[in-house]
């Protein structure tokens, strides 16, 4: 079939965004009004000859989070200039003056992040992540429901005025008023973005990659497959053409269900909207807005147009991968002249933005040209993610033990022992499980062997990788000693948590203080128990966290459970918070509370140690403290309460009388809280009724933390006072062994690192570190193997 089609081309660049522009608004013939993460909005005048070039646009700032949803106000009574309305993650809708670029209303009500803006006769209405849609009148919620069983993700008004919405449940829902009138099933995934296409329908946007249009009465009248990834927005125009956005790096532009033309871009596509002229204007995520169009008249001159490409160009290589590696790292032509070192060695270099193999040949002293490597088609777009990052493997690494699984990355460029020491470090597991992990990188990647590079240097200890029973001959006589254990890098962090177990627990203290008439006033009410489960919700997608965030409300209620709950009911409130200080957003919030004066972690700890021990409380704050040091944002805080917190954990620790509480408790506590097993396995090593069951793994002080922050501060009195502890604990009778090891590692890096060697030697620490060698434990013997030799060091 042919189709008539005039290709689009770059008009205009709109720059200012310093982070991604996430949604497009067209204001009539004026402007354009541009969302972005960087918390913003922006206002781009109309220059004459209707070219979007102005250098100065208006910036709106207001919202605390990144900006979404936004919907144009035509010009009125109120606003002569017309008005803005925007929705953030920080769970606000606001509404601009576009003469004045100052926010005219703020209006508060949902609970998480605004996905959608629609204005319906004079009202707003709003969809959010909450599942919910709000209407709102002259600043107030007129009216307010649950539309979806998931998060709501787009709404749009139809002219005959009823409402259409798009949901994370995977369909489209048509209202009047509260009233749903059709739900509309086809879509696989979420539902992203919606679009009015006119006299026909509705369009759809879909995380499974497809744009659908729907007849009102829930028919499929066309299918448009062609994108690689989420496809996040669509639009249309009244031409008959459509646009869409993805996170495949594209804007589609499809006619009679076909797509014309495909727009490549240096980042996902958010946003794509098109102009009344039939121009197209795309947000893209490296912070950038641009106008496309077919008219030659505003076509952007050739200078403009090949620095584009440039860049394009330039991102394309970054992301390009040949034979699993990343083109830009390949060597160049100039690698060739390094003679290979056995016959049939093979090596890829760069050549042009091609990877091309060659092979050595040993008779004639020379490297073959063998070919172009090439991936397969897209191969790029299906890497696996973690964190927000690409790589070339995410493997599911068991440790056994009981303990959950890890996600240990990879990418086939990298040096398997780098990765293996970082993941090592970061999951803090011990360094002598090194050469296994390295073992199970090069055989699950097909790497049979791994060749050195002798440049290589350890980004933690500056030296070059250990390899078990290889030695270089070349650094022996002036290599300084090595140790398996010490110091201690990175920190340990409690980040799997039973939700599900602590939602219930709250539920259960919950309906019995409902039951007590002198506690009933304490118990939560139905808005606050569906605000915990939001928080859970938040806590739960962990991959969102880089933009997820919290209200201030949602701190509020958890500080004041803290506080008004009764002592043996707050260890969940304590364990959710556990969780909250790991998020950036949630941290930031909880910091602010701190400086403000409402030091809840102070509450925390007073609260956990305070006689008689409950366990739930010791065990929880003990690992919400541990949590603080993955943080920066907590290091001044802990450096300053040092001295509590170590006086208040090795109080709980040693004392008989209070460890005897603790250990006389803890079939209570593996009965009744048995969800804190599953958030922690393997923190309980005795079956329940033996007589000498004690609290382990999570019941000590953060020494090793604190040594690592203390040793960075360059705090020598800080440093004495953990060593003090650590040493009281290592010398211990019937210690656990995960307790000792622990108490080992923090006195090994305090002695190398930090400034306490000599206040070591006087406490004769080579007494302990001897006693410690001759264990039946492999790993207490390591590292008091690491001690010793460190004593004999001058």
């Amino acid at each position: 079939m042919e189709i008539d089609f005039q290709e689009y081309q770059l008009s205009a660049e709109l720059r200012g965004h310093e982070e991604d522009v996430r949604r497009i608004c067209v204001c009539g013939n004026g402007g354009i009004a541009t969302s972005s993460r960087d918390k913003t909005v922006r206002f781009w005048s109309v220059e004459p000859g209707n070219k979007y070039k102005d250098p100065t646009p208006k910036i709106m700032v207001g919202h605390t989070s990144f900006v979404g949803p936004l919907a144009w106000i035509p010009p009125n009574s109120e606003f002569p200039e017309g008005g803005i309305v925007s929705g953030g993650m920080d769970t606000l809708v606001k509404v601009w003056d576009l003469r004045s670029g100052e926010s005219v209303q703020t209006l508060r009500g949902h609970q998480m992040q605004v996905t959608g803006i629609a204005l319906d006769d004079g009202d707003i209405v709003s969809s959010s992540i909450d599942c919910t849609l709000r209407r709102w009148r002259d600043g107030k919620i007129v009216e307010s429901w649950q539309a979806h069983s998931s998060a709501v993700q787009a709404i749009v008004r139809l002219p005959s005025g009823e409402l259409v919405t798009g949901s994370s449940d995977t369909t489209l829902k048509l209202w009047k008023g509260k009233t749903c009138l059709h739900t509309f099933v086809g879509h696989t995934d979420t539902v992203r973005g919606l679009a009015i296409m006119s006299d026909l329908g509705i369009l759809s946007a879909s995380h499974d990659g497809s744009v659908r249009l729907w007849a009102l009465t829930g028919e499929v009248l066309m299918e448009m497959v062609g994108h690689t990834s989420i496809v996040y927005s669509v639009d249309s125009h009244i031409s008959g053409l459509v646009v869409s956005g993805s996170e495949d790096c594209s804007a589609k532009i499809w006619k009679d269900g076909v797509c014309v033309q495909s727009i490549g871009h240096p980042g996902c596509v958010w946003d794509a909207k098109f102009l009344e002229n039939g121009d197209i204007v795309t947000a893209c995520s490296d912070g950038v807005a641009r106008i496309w169009t077919t008219h030659p008249d505003r076509m952007a001159d050739r200078v403009e147009q090949e620095s584009y490409s440039s860049q394009l160009y330039n991102y394309k290589i970054s992301r390009k991968r040949v034979g699993g590696l990343k083109l830009e790292e390949l060597p160049g032509l100039d690698s060739l002249k390094v003679s290979g070192t056995s016959d049939g060695q093979t090596k890829v270099i760069r050549e042009g933005d091609n990877g091309v193999a060659y092979s050595w040949n040993m008779r004639e002293q020379k490297w073959d040209k063998i070919g172009e490597v090439v991936d397969g088609p897209e191969d790029s777009l299906k890497r696996p993610v973690l964190d927000g990052k690409e790589y070339d493997y995410v493997f599911d690494v068991d440790i056994g033990d009981g303990q959950p699984i890890r996600k240990l990355p990879y990418n086939q460029s990298d040096n398997p022992y780098d990765t293996a020491d970082k993941w090592l470090l970061r999951e803090n597991l011990p360094l002598s499980y090194r050469q296994q992990i390295v073992d199970f990188i090069l055989e699950n990647t097909g790497q049979k062997t791994f060749s050195f590079d002798p440049t290589f240097r350890d980004p933690y200890t500056g030296s070059s990788a250990y390899v078990p029973g290889e030695i270089s001959s070349k650094h022996a006589a002036s290599a300084k000693p090595t140790f398996k254990h010490i110091p201690k890098k990175g920190v340990l962090a409690f980040d799997v948590a039973q939700f599900d177990g602590i939602l219930k627990k709250i539920s259960e203290f919950n309906n019995s203080l409902l039951s007590s008439e002198d506690q009933k006033k304490l118990a939560l009410t139905d808005v606050e128990t569906a605000r915990l489960g939001a928080i859970v919700k938040i806590l739960r997608e962990t991959s969102y966290y880089h933009s997820s965030s919290f209200a201030d409300v949602d701190i509020d209620l958890l500080l004041k459970l803290l506080s008004a709950w009764p002592l043996s009911m707050v260890f969940p409130v304590i364990d959710i918070l556990r969780m909250i200080v790991l998020h950036p957003d949630g941290a930031a919030k909880l910091v602010k509370c701190i400086n403000d004066g409402n030091d809840a972690l102070l509450e925390i700890i007073n609260k956990a140690t305070s006689s008689p021990v409950i366990p739930a409380n010791l065990l929880t704050s003990l690992r919400a403290v541990t949590n603080l040091f993955k943080n920066p944002s907590f290091h001044q805080w802990l450096h300053h309460h040092r001295s509590e917190i170590l006086d208040a954990f090795s109080g709980c620790y040693t004392s008989s009388n209070k460890n005897v509480t603790v250990q006389h408790k803890v079939q209570w506590l593996i009965c009744n809280q048995s969800y804190i097993l599953g958030s922690e396995p393997a923190c309980f090593k005795c079956p329940v009724g033996s007589a000498n069951v004690k609290l382990v793994t999570s019941s000590r002080p953060p020494l090793c933390s604190f040594a690592v922050l203390l040793i960075e501060k360059k705090d020598e009195e800080g440093q004495a006072h953990v060593l003090s502890a650590a040493l009281e604990i290592a010398e211990a009778e019937n210690l656990d062994v995960d307790s000792k090891f622990r108490a080992l590692v923090a006195i090994g890096s305090l002695m190398l690192e930090g400034t306490v060697k000599k206040i070591a030697l006087d406490f004769d620490v080579e007494s302990i570190a001897k006693a410690a060698k001759a264990s039946k434990e492999a790993k207490i013997a390591e590292v008091g193997a690491d001690i010793e030799s460190l004593t004999k060091q001058p």
